[in-house]
């Protein structure tokens, strides 16, 4: 009989606590009413130190870092939804995790019970390890500025059609969510812009056949938020502009990552 994974119980009880959680929190906004943050940030807190004790073993090998697909799906996601939770704390987030934790969940049994890729080990080097915390930064909070863009999107088209759901009459008003969004956008930006500069000084050569995929692919997401930002700065970009905007920097940044990794790992197989 083989032994057991050591991240098979951790990723299991993650899993079950953030399907707890959506269950409540979903049936409290159906109900029109607003859930108990302090039990939904328990619920979220636990699964978060669950997932990050299986990625703990998941990650770290006797020959370096594993970063294959689905783990690193499973790293983002823990870290996005640990930023979220630490958000609530002083911002109204909350019905972010409504989204996210389905994120969690997901990613937990993929990181779990999905095929490894292919993905070569990370030496532990202090600058790469700094790059890829940047990175990993970088794309969480754009992450959380997407799933805001997308309640902010369903919020606008409900308050125009003047049918509000249960759902969105818990939301803060539009003008703070729109706040919220440029918030996360404005952070993302900068981790992104430190990503980039780490790779830049700490990568032997970011534009070789294996990374230059990913290099062009980030730069150009990092101008897209940057005229993004700019044209909220300068011009008052908002509604739907600043959305579809934030959408294409999105799609852009996971392709630089998310894509280019399955097709070395699940496709090419290198």
């Amino acid at each position: 009989m083989l032994p057991l994974s050591p991240s098979l119980l951790p990723n299991l009880i993650a899993a079950c606590l953030y399907a707890a959680a959506i269950i409540y929190q979903g049936t409290r906004l159906a109900q029109g009413t607003k859930a108990d943050k302090r039990l939904l940030g328990l619920l979220g807190a636990i699964a978060v130190v669950a997932q990050g004790t299986a990625l703990f073993w998941q990650l770290l090998t006797p020959l370096g870092l594993s970063l294959d697909f689905f783990t690193a799906a499973s790293l983002i996601a823990t870290a996005v939804i640990a930023l979220t939770l630490l958000a609530t704390l002083s911002i109204p987030v909350e019905n972010l995790l409504l989204l996210l934790f389905p994120l969690g969940l997901v990613t937990a049994l993929a990181a779990q019970f999905a095929p490894p890729g292919t993905t070569p080990l990370i030496n532990e080097e202090p600058g790469i390890l700094a790059h890829i915390l940047l990175s990993i930064l970088a794309y969480g909070l754009f992450t959380i500025a997407v799933f805001q863009s997308l309640l902010l999107l369903l919020q606008d088209h409900q308050l125009k059609h003047k049918h509000p759901s249960g759902l969105i009459r818990n939301f803060p008003p539009l003008q703070t969510m729109e706040s919220l969004l440029f918030g996360f956008l404005w952070a993302g930006w900068i981790f992104l812009s430190l990503s980039l500069l780490s790779g830049w000084l700490f990568l032997d050569n970011l534009f070789a056949q294996h990374l230059v995929h990913k290099t062009l692919l980030a730069c150009l997401a990092w101008i897209v938020f940057s005229v993004l930002l700019w044209g909220r700065n300068r011009l008052g970009w908002r509604g739907h502009k600043a959305i579809r905007w934030t959408l294409a920097g999105f799609c852009l940044l996971m392709l630089a990552y998310f894509g280019s990794k399955l097709v070395r790992e699940f496709i090419l197989h290198i």
